[in-house]
């Protein structure tokens, strides 16, 4: 684990000790469980942010297959069982 110094405001000082009493945790332990969720929630929204900007990048390609003639024609080799089946 890396040692890190932050500034905290009165206020958040003196919420976060009264968080960690409550709780029975210390505070570096809520620091890092706050960093954490706001990690998650920045990837998550990150994910959001890419899949939107790819959203439909193939819809006006002529040099694709027919995907759905592929899919039937997999599925009467058995090589393709769709979302439904798996």
């Amino acid at each position: 684990m890396e040692r890190t110094t932050i500034c905290l405001t009165e206020r958040q000082r003196n919420e976060l000790a009264a968080i960690a009493r409550a709780t029975g945790k210390n505070q570096s332990e809520l620091i890092r469980e706050a960093i954490d969720r706001l990690i998650d929630q920045s990837g998550s929204r990150r994910r959001e942010i890419v899949l939107r900007e790819v959203a439909g990048i193939w819809k006006n390609r002529t040099d694709l297959p027919d995907f759905a003639a592929r899919r039937a024609e997999w599925g009467e080799k058995g090589l393709w069982q769709g979302r439904r089946n798996r």
